[in-house]
C-alpha cells in the first residue's frame, strides 16, 4: 500500500469537503472544476468551515496548511490512469456537459476504482443490486449513456449525507458545512480497492485539528460499510425533504417540507425505507425517521434541486423519479411521491419551454 494516494475529485463545490479530509492524511488531491474556480484554488487553496459541538464559531480549515497537496484544473487536463481513486462529486446532469462527458468516459475505461458522492447513484452502481432491471430506470437520468464505459465492480457509492453550501457573499473557494454528518460508503467488489477506502477512513478518524487552544476531533468522517445498501439511506431523506421543497411556483425550506405535515413526511420516509429493505437492505443500516426529522430542523434553506428549478435549469438530478421507477418494479407506489414526480416534471418542462423561447 503506498504511503499516500493520488486522488481525483470531479467537482470542487461539494468535493472540497471530502478533499479537506483527505489532505489531512497527506494525500494528493486534484479537483476538476470551472476555470475561475481552478485559478482561485491554485492561487489561494480553499476553505471549509465546520460547525463543532460545544464551540460557538465554526472551525475554518485552510487547505494550504494541511499536509497533503491540492491542485485544480479543467476536464481536459486530466489523465485518469494516473490516479489511485477517482471521486465523482458533481450533480448528475453535469456529467453530460462537453469535456466532462469525455473525461467520465475515460474514467470508466481507465479501470481505476471510482467512488460516487452523488445523490443520484450512477446507473452501473444499481447493477450491483440483485434483481433490479436497470434498463427501465434509464429515463430517470439526464443521459444514461454517459455511464456506458463503467464496470459495476469498479464503482461504489458514498452517501452525500453532510450538507454544505457556498456562502453567497464569499469567494467560490469557500464552503460552509450546515449539517456535519458522516459520509457512508459501500465497499468495492474487490478487497484491494476496499482497502483504499479503509485506509482513508482510518486517516480521517485520526485527524486532530489544532484550534490554537488545543487539538480537537472534527466532525464529518468517512465510514466504510460492507453492505451495498447503506448509502441508499439518503433516498428516504431526499424524497421526504429535498424534492418536497419544490412547489408549483417556488420553493420552501427543507425544514418546512418535512415539518409542515409530519405524518405525510413519515409515510413517504417509511415507504422509501421499506423499499430499500425489499431490495436487500438491513433496516438497522438505515436512518430512522425521527433522527432525520430532528436533523431537518436545522435545514432552513430550500434544497439545491428546488433552487435550481427556480433558477430555470432544464435538468436536475431525478432521485425522485428513480425511486418511483424502482418501486414500480416491486409493484409499489406512493401517492405523495407520484405527485412530487409530476410536479418536478411540470416545472422542468416549463423551464425547457422558456429556454427554447429565449
Amino acid at each position: 500500500m503506498p504511503a499516500t494516494y493520488n486522488i481525483l475529485l470531479m467537482g470542487a463545490s461539494y468535493g472540497s469537503l471530502l478533499a479537506s479530509k483527505l489532505l489531512f492524511g497527506g494525500h494528493q488531491v486534484k479537483l476538476v472544476c470551472l476555470p475561475a474556480e481552478a485559478d482561485l484554488i491554485n492561487a489561494e487553496g480553499f476553505r471549509v468551515r465546520l460547525p463543532v459541538k460545544g464551540r460557538k464559531e465554526p472551525v475554518e480549515i485552510d487547505s494550504r496548511k494541511l499536509p497533503g497537496k491540492v491542485s485544480a484544473g479543467g476536464a481536459a487536463d486530466v489523465e485518469p490512469t494516473e490516479y489511485d481513486l477517482i471521486c465523482l462529486a458533481m450533480q448528475e446532469p453535469q456529467y453530460r456537459s462537453p469535456g466532462v462527458r469525455q473525461l467520465l468516459d475515460a474514467v470508466g475505461r481507465s479501470k481505476v476504482p471510482c467512488m460516487s458522492i452523488m445523490n443520484m447513484p450512477p446507473l452501473p452502481y444499481l447493477k450491483r443490486i440483485p434483481g433490479l432491471n436497470t434498463d427501465t430506470l434509464k429515463s430517470a437520468y439526464t443521459d444514461a449513456s454517459v455511464w456506458d464505459s463503467f464496470d459495476p465492480a469498479l464503482l461504489t457509492l458514498c452517501s452525500p449525507d453532510p450538507q454544505a453550501i457556498r456562502p453567497p457573499d464569499e469567494k467560490v473557494n469557500v464552503l460552509q458545512v450546515t449539517l456535519p454528518t458522516n459520509f457512508k460508503v459501500a465497499r468495492f467488489d474487490s478487497d484491494a480497492h476496499t482497502a483504499i477506502l479503509r485506509r482513508l477512513q482510518d486517516d480521517i478518524e485520526a485527524v486532530r485539528f489544532d484550534t490554537g487552544d488545543g487539538k480537537i476531533e472534527l466532525p464529518v468522517k468517512l465510514k466504510v460499510h460492507e453492505s451495498i445498501f447503506v448509502p441508499l439511506a439518503k433516498w428516504a431523506m431526499l424524497l421526504t425533504g429535498n424534492y418536497r421543497c419544490v412547489t408549483k411556483d417556488g420553493a420552501i425550506d427543507i425544514k418546512d417540507a418535512v415539518h409542515r405535515d409530519v405524518e405525510a413526511s413519515r409515510a413517504v420516509y417509511n415507504f422509501v425505507v421499506d423499499l430499500c429493505v425489499k431490495l436487500g437492505a438491513d433496516r438497522n443500516d438505515l436512518v430512522p425517521f425521527e433522527k432525520y426529522a430532528a436533523a431537518a430542523q436545522s435545514l432552513t434553506r430550500p434544497s439545491s434541486a428546488a433552487r435550481a428549478l427556480n433558477n430555470g435549469v432544464p435538468n436536475i438530478e431525478r432521485a425522485d423519479k428513480l425511486v418511483q421507477g424502482i418501486a414500480a418494479q416491486k409493484g409499489l407506489r406512493n401517492p405523495v411521491i407520484d405527485a412530487t414526480v409530476a410536479l418536478v416534471d411540470a416545472r422542468l418542462e416549463a423551464n425547457r419551454k422558456k429556454a427554447a423561447a429565449a
